[in-house]
């Protein structure tokens, strides 16, 4: 005997039952929504990739020089960007995949806290990276470094700015990761239309 549950949470089909099918401006609110996390995450992919990227190439175009290899700060920066560009790489292909499967990766509920953690966790790595960035700028230009390496405190700050862009757009994502878990513990959707 056939069983009557379809794919293990569906109810088979009959007759004399009524369909309850998803509308279509619910599915068009769910694409949407999908499609601007997957903006969010293209955006911080880009401008943390772009921060890491100027922040590798900076050094000093004369021998004896400081290079940002001698400064912890600027190796966090460049770290804390290049962790965040993987994983932003990774959330847009999971969110390429929601949008082509209109399912997650992962098991929705693993998803769902994956994306949140890891939102937080990579977003306040770049801002506390961007924070000891700003300092060590700053004791160069004190220290009166900038005036004699200048493009080494030029492509810093570049490097440094681009980093804070980059977490302005993970934490929009990451205010979405967190809408969609609250309606995902709340409701048991993570998507409430």
């Amino acid at each position: 005997m056939p069983s009557p549950l379809r794919n293990g949470n569906l109810p088979v089909p009959s007759p004399h039952h009524h369909h309850h099918f998803q509308s279509t401006v619910s599915a068009q609110k769910l694409r949407r929504l999908n499609t601007l996390v997957l903006i969010l995450r293209f955006a911080s992919f880009c401008f943390s990739l772009a921060s890491a990227i100027f922040m590798s190439t900076n050094s000093s175009r004369s021998t004896g020089s400081p290079s940002w290899l001698h400064f912890p700060s600027f190796r966090f920066v460049f770290a804390a960007n290049a962790i965040s560009a993987l994983y932003s790489l990774f959330e847009m292909g999971s969110s390429i995949w929601e949008i082509l499967r209109s399912s997650t990766l992962l098991p929705e509920p693993l998803q769902l806290w994956f994306d949140f953690g890891h939102d937080q966790v990579f977003g306040y790595m770049v801002l506390a990276a961007g924070a000891a960035g700003v300092e060590a700028i700053r004791g160069l230009k004190s220290g009166h470094t900038c005036d004699a390496e200048n493009s080494l405190c030029v492509q810093a700050i570049i490097a440094v700015a681009l980093g804070f862009v980059g977490f302005a757009f993970l934490a929009l994502a990451a205010l979405i990761s967190g809408f969609r878990l609250a309606c995902f513990l709340i409701t048991g959707s993570r998507f409430h239309l």
